[in-house]
């Protein structure tokens, strides 16, 4: 299985100088639709090592980095390539549609 980092505000800034795109997965442990989504985000990483970093914030550890970033709803997916946001996606979604959604942006 492929490494996924756990975000804090001491580590992000290394996730924005990384070469490959860093998928960051903003969530909290009393999260159902967050709870769905963890494990299809772990296979995932799996995937598309190589293609892909995962990282995983959560919220409630590190609200600075979830208002940096405007989350309003989790789980909320956010894309960044070269420290800027591509791609967004909100809410539980099957593994099909995640793995559709950032193929287009690798």
């Amino acid at each position: 299985m492929a490494h996924v980092t756990e975000v804090t505000m001491a580590n992000f800034n290394s996730l924005l100088d990384e070469e490959l795109p860093v998928l960051v997965d903003f969530w909290a442990p009393w999260c159902g639709p967050c709870r769905t989504l963890s494990p299809i985000v772990d296979e995932v990483a799996g995937e598309l090592e190589g293609k892909l970093k995962v990282a995983k914030c959560n919220v409630d550890e590190n609200q600075d980095l979830a208002m940096k970033y405007g989350v309003m709803s989790i789980p909320t997916l956010v894309m960044l390539k070269g420290g800027q946001e591509i791609a967004r996606t909100v809410g539980a979604m099957p593994k099909a549609k995640l793995l559709a959604e950032l193929e287009s942006h690798l």
